[in-house]
């Protein structure tokens, strides 16, 4: 099983989409885990929203910070995503294990206000991250870094 750590800045949204939705849709092949830089503590209410409407379980979903999986005693991760600019531009842990990385650049719906419109940019970031995760799985020919970077380069 290949393991995909999803970065953003908080923690809040899109990277706690991606976690839920690389497991889920990884079937066994990926197993999604997700950070930010500045964590906001706690997930954003419409993404627990979003994610239980679909039918994903929350359970143990929570925001945390990158330097957890920087340690030994992490899980040894495979490729590192990031989906907001401002992550992608900050300067990363080391990661055990130098895994590949991408970006994935989506704008963050968490500083919607309007109820509705928050609702409809968590559902539509819900779904370009699933529509890139199946283009993601679609590519993946194989079960090691170098198939998952193959494959990243593709999507």
């Amino acid at each position: 099983m290949l393991n995909i750590l999803i970065l953003c800045t908080g923690n809040s949204a899109r990277s706690i989409l991606g976690e839920v939705l690389v497991t889920a849709l990884g079937q066994g092949r990926l197993q999604g885990f997700s950070a930010g830089s500045q964590p906001k503590g706690q997930p954003h209410p419409m993404a627990l929203e979003t994610l239980k409407a679909h039918g994903h379980s929350i359970d143990g979903v929570r925001s945390k910070s990158w330097d957890e999986f920087a340690t030994g005693a992490a899980p040894r991760i495979n490729a590192v995503i990031t989906v907001c600019d401002s992550a992608a531009a900050e300067v990363c842990p080391v990661w055990p294990g130098a895994p590949v990385k991408a970006h994935w650049g989506l704008p963050d719906p968490a500083h919607i206000e309007d109820d509705a419109e928050c609702r409809a940019a968590f559902e539509a970031t819900y779904e370009a991250l699933a529509e890139r995760i199946g283009r993601l799985l679609e590519a993946l020919e194989g079960d090691d870094e170098a198939a998952l970077k193959q494959a990243l380069l593709a999507v």
